[in-house]
């Protein structure tokens, strides 16, 4: 099960809208055959594996996949189907499929078949790997993540004459990482003029740019020159999302002659946030990485806005007292925690309670 996740990861943020999975097929406790997911519409990772094998299993063959098989047609037939077809007599699972509509039902399927089930294997980091998708299938709206890079006591900016980034490089590269794993990354415009950001993923491997969100409600960015988001070879994936009422018709020329989408959303400054992932949904955006400043951030946590928070926390105190900390009226509570240690920084990953 290991080495099925280690397969599952080579197709990090490419399945979107479906999961990551790894399937291995063993013989006599060797592995013979595997297969991923590379991409929505391949092959799913255990008929990958099948074909991999390109003979009919040993009876001794056993597969090995991070996520319960599909029991549906979609984009292609059931993999249960295909498992019962190979003879394979064994199958042992991560974690069961998140759907209600599906979940534990392709696995009753096979037991029916009379195929040996087993279930649970690694389960906690098989189904941790496919958070955005579970939260999606499940909730129908996409995971909103926030994250941050702060000072032990929480502050986001650095205090004159500092250097820029608060986190060292293992941890700025974390964040790229995590850019590449996310469909779209989001700022505030307040972000966006005061640092200028790329918001592309940089770390191993070709340059991916997600969507870029910019959260600008009165849509203040039209008209300014010299920021990447408006001006690199990815600009038609930047989105400057602000509310109907305040777009005037100079500021929506101005973006559509730079290459750059808007979407005008209705209501007003209190729904804005609800608004947006409302969209996000309608247009198959399943997960988001908030990249907040203090008041951003300080905003969507008093609100409940964000889903989970990825929080960098560097080993040193002081930055800009001005701008306040990152945490709002109440730090939230987070369940789930994950705690991974980034050079001198510490990175805190958890679903926010409620």
């Amino acid at each position: 099960m290991l080495r099925a996740l280690e397969l599952a990861r080579r197709a990090w943020g490419a399945t979107h809208p479906n999961p990551m999975v790894g399937a291995v097929i063993t013989e006599e406790g060797r592995a013979v055959a595997e297969g991923w997911h590379e991409a929505a519409g391949g092959p799913h990772a255990e008929v990958a594996a099948l074909r991999a094998l390109g003979r009919r299993p040993a009876p001794s063959a056993v597969l090995h996949v991070t996520l319960e098989p599909c029991c549906t047609h979609g984009r292609t037939p059931p993999c249960v189907e295909a498992i019962l077809a190979s003879g394979i007599r064994t199958v042992v699972v991560g974690a069961r499929d998140p759907n209600p509509a599906h979940a534990g039902k392709g696995l009753d399927l096979l037991r029916k078949a009379g195929v040996a089930v087993v279930e649970g294997v690694l389960e906690e980091a098989c189904r941790d790997l496919n958070f955005i998708f579970n939260h999606w299938i499940v909730r129908r709206r996409p995971l909103l993540a926030l994250k941050v890079a702060a000072t032990l006591d929480g502050l986001l900016v650095p205090s004159a004459g500092a250097p820029r980034e608060l986190t060292g490089p293992q941890a700025r590269a974390d964040v790229h990482r995590w850019r590449r794993l996310f469909p779209a990354v989001a700022v505030s415009a307040d972000t966006l003029l005061a640092d200028n950001p790329r918001l592309t993923a940089r770390d191993d491997g070709p340059e991916r740019c997600p969507i870029r969100f910019v959260l600008d409600r009165r849509f203040r960015s039209a008209g300014r020159s010299g920021l990447y988001l408006f001006s690199d070879h990815h600009r038609d994936r930047t989105v400057v999302v602000g509310l109907a009422s305040e777009v005037r018709p100079a500021d929506a020329a101005w973006y559509e002659a730079e290459g750059v989408r808007t979407w005008a959303l209705p209501g007003d400054s209190d729904g804005f946030i609800a608004a947006w992932s409302e969209r996000c949904a309608s247009e198959g955006v399943t997960g988001v990485m908030i990249e907040g400043g203090p008041g951003l951030s300080s905003a969507l946590l008093d609100d409940h806005a964000v889903d989970m928070l990825f929080a960098y926390v560097a080993p040193k105190l002081g930055g800009d007292p001005s701008h306040g900390p990152w945490f709002g009226s109440q730090p939230p509570i987070l369940n789930a925690v994950r705690v991974e240690q980034l050079g001198d920084d510490v990175l805190f990953r958890g679903v926010i309670g409620r």
